[in-house]
C-alpha cells in the first residue's frame, strides 16, 4: 500500500462540540474536496465533553480526499478569561485591569498548555502564561 501524500494542512479554531458545515469549517474545508459532514461529527464526537472551550485543531489532508487531525490545547488568553472571571481582555492593558488570577491559577493554566507550548519547563511555561496575562490586563498576584 502507497503512503498517502499530504496535500494540505488546515488550522481552525472551533467551539468544543459545536463544528458545522457553516463558516468557518466549510470555507476553509470546502477547497480541499473532504467530507465536511464527517469532519463536523469527529471533531464533535471527540470534544462534546469539553463544555464551550474554544478547540484549536490541525486537519492534514491527503491526496486521496480523506484527513487526520489533532486536537490542540485551548489558547492561554481563553483558560485566563475563564479563570479570571472575564469576558474579554482590556484594550488599554497597562492601563486598565479587567481582572486578576493567582500563581495557582497560572500554574495550573501552564501544566494544561505545556504539551502545546515550545518549552519543557514548567517554570518557562509559567512565564509564558504570564506575559499573556499582562498583554490582556489580567494581573497576576502571588
Amino acid at each position: 500500500m502507497a503512503k498517502k501524500e499530504v496535500v494540505a494542512q488546515v488550522k481552525l479554531v472551533i467551539s468544543a462540540g459545536k463544528a458545522n458545515p457553516a463558516p468557518p469549517v466549510g470555507p476553509a474545508l470546502g477547497p480541499h474536496g473532504i467530507n465536511i459532514m464527517e469532519f463536523c461529527k469527529q471533531f464533535n464526537a471527540q470534544t462534546q465533553n469539553m463544555g464551550d472551550t474554544l478547540v484549536p485543531a490541525v486537519l492534514s489532508i491527503y491526496n486521496d480526499r480523506s484527513f487526520t487531525f489533532i486536537l490542540k490545547t485551548p489558547p492561554a488568553s481563553e483558560l485566563i478569561k475563564k479563570a479570571a472571571g472575564v469576558v474579554k481582555g482590556s484594550s488599554v492593558p497597562n492601563k486598565d485591569k479587567v481582572g486578576a488570577i493567582t500563581a495557582a491559577q497560572v500554574e495550573e493554566i501552564a501544566k494544561t498548555k505545556l504539551p502545546d507550548l515550545n518549552t519543557t519547563s514548567l517554570e518557562s511555561a509559567m512565564n509564558t502564561i504570564k506575559g499573556t496575562a499582562r498583554s490582556m490586563g489580567v494581573e497576576v498576584r502571588d
